[in-house]
């Protein structure tokens, strides 16, 4: 895979030269070996995390001396620990007093970038999690099944509804070890729906965790109702070694001369920001070489870039992809987007970036809110992947960049939908089918415009409330990513 960041010799450079990290002009640079990690910690976290001049920690004056900066991090035995504690207002929920809740620390970036590209751990279960009325009782139901899973193998479907693992029951507080904890070998205890109160069947199916790279391009087909060309995808991650194959989706969409798309991106948490500019190319086509989203990183970042390559920054609608292919483009004036509470990053990037250009109707519930976009950041000499130290495989994914559209805009709170309107956890339907009923809605809206939600359909986002989903729980998680190096001076 490609490293997300080639970091940076030149840049870095650059920075220690104008005296940013003043830390480093000690008459030695010596560092203990037992403080290497927290050191490349705190030196990665001043040169690039986006909050940087908000925590006082972090400020480029805040150590004179290697030695002092060595007595700092000294109190860190756990490198993990420093880098918690080096976030600006960290939180793990959307409320006042909250900004950081997507930096990470890596254990392990071997399998970070295996998750990166849709390589994960897993039974073949896409699931989502939903609480029982009011109670801290939660059931799964299955959204689909990744083929050549272990979970493939059985006769579990989309709709199949769960209310324990291993014989014990999930709650809001249990769900993650029993189903994304580290065991590879687990039992789920099925259920009847009954209205959303679910009652146990007596079937129970065991699984096993396996590596399984799942290609994102999950459903594709095309509609023709009420006279018009209806494309449908459901994409569910931007992993850009699956880009020629969603290159090669809107190519068959191109052949059938299709009227309107559907994208599905419900369950689609996000990934790489190149992947989100073919795809919004793919889309439109009529904007190549204007703008589709532009990167805001930390104060001294966009000093560098505006003085020296202010092109960095700019994400440009493209009409060929980096190996030179040609992308198939719809030139589309108008786009249909499916979505629910989980779809986010590099979801909601597209939904933002063609706003300011075409027509965009969302159906379903408001989009997750996450705006900011991160890097992994390696413990090396430039901070790439190029001469990591051989001795650990530590690496962070800090936040260092805002996403903002043409205008200058998007959406801290997510995107409100144009027709609100849940699954209905009783009755999923089949993907791609035209009765399916969020594309079912989105179909309705083309060929006769109806943008009134009923009751029971706005109802259900209140009472059942999706809290969580398996992509949530990947090592990718709901992240945005940028895979380009820096410029050369």
């Amino acid at each position: 895979m490609k490293s997300q960041k080639n970091i940076f010799i030149v840049l870095l450079a650059f920075l220690l030269f104008t005296g940013l990290t003043s830390c480093d002009n000690d008459e030695t640079n010596d560092v203990p070996k037992n403080l290497e990690v927290q050191n490349f910690v705190w030196k990665g976290l001043n040169l690039y995390y986006l909050w940087q001049p908000e925590v006082t920690n972090l400020h480029d004056d805040r150590f004179a001396t290697q030695a002092q900066l060595n007595a700092f991090i000294d109190d860190y035995e756990n490198p993990a620990a420093l880098f918690e504690d080096l976030l600006f207002e960290r939180g793990s929920k959307k409320e006042a007093g909250v900004t950081d809740r997507f930096s990470w620390f890596i254990e392990d970036y071997i399998a970070q970038e295996n998750s990166f590209q849709g390589i994960n751990e897993t039974t073949g279960l896409e699931l989502g999690l939903v609480r029982i009325g009011t109670s801290s009782n939660i059931f799964g139901y299955v959204r689909y099944v990744i083929p050549g899973s272990d979970a493939a193998d059985t006769n579990i479907k989309r709709g199949d509804i769960f209310t324990a693992v291993d014989g014990v029951t999930l709650t809001d507080t249990n769900f993650g070890s029993l189903l994304f904890g580290n065991n590879l070998d687990l039992t789920l205890n099925f259920a009847d729906y009954n209205n959303g109160d679910p009652v146990l069947n007596g079937t129970s199916i065991a699984l096993t965790k396996t590596l399984i790279g799942e290609n994102p391009i999950h459903t594709k087909i095309v509609h023709e109702i009420g006279g018009k060309k209806i494309g449908y995808l459901m994409y569910n991650g931007f992993t850009s070694n699956y880009d020629s194959q969603l290159n090669d989706a809107f190519g068959e969409f191109k052949a059938a001369a299709i009227d309107e798309l559907v994208l599905d991106l419900r369950y689609n948490g996000g990934g790489s920001v190149r992947t989100a500019t073919y795809l919004a190319s793919m889309i439109t086509g009529q904007f190549t070489g204007e703008l589709f989203a532009k990167e805001q990183w930390n104060t001294k970042w966009m000093d560098y870039f505006e003085n020296n390559h202010p092109e960095y920054i700019l994400n440009n609608f493209v009409d060929k992809m980096e190996d030179n292919t040609s992308i198939n483009s719809l030139n589309l004036s108008s786009l249909y987007i499916l979505t629910s509470s989980r779809s986010a990053s590099a979801s909601e990037l597209i939904i933002n970036g063609l706003l300011p250009y075409i027509d965009i109707k969302t159906i379903g519930e408001t989009t997750y809110g996450k705006y900011v976009g991160s890097v992994t950041v390696y413990d090396a000499p430039n901070y790439g992947r190029d001469e990591a130290n051989p001795n650990h495989k530590f690496a962070m994914q800090p936040i260092v960049l805002e996403m903002v559209n043409k205008l200058g805009e998007n959406n801290k709170n997510g995107f409100d939908p144009t027709i609100p309107l849940s699954e209905q956890y009783g009755n999923l339907g089949t993907l791609g089918e035209s009765s399916e009923p969020m594309l079912a809605r989105a179909i309705q809206l083309i060929t006769m415009g109806n943008k009134v939600a009923s009751s029971k359909e706005i109802e259900s986002l209140v009472i059942q409330k999706n809290i969580s989903g398996s992509n949530e729980h990947t090592l990718l998680g709901m992240n945005m990513f940028i895979e380009k190096t820096l410029p050369q001076q």
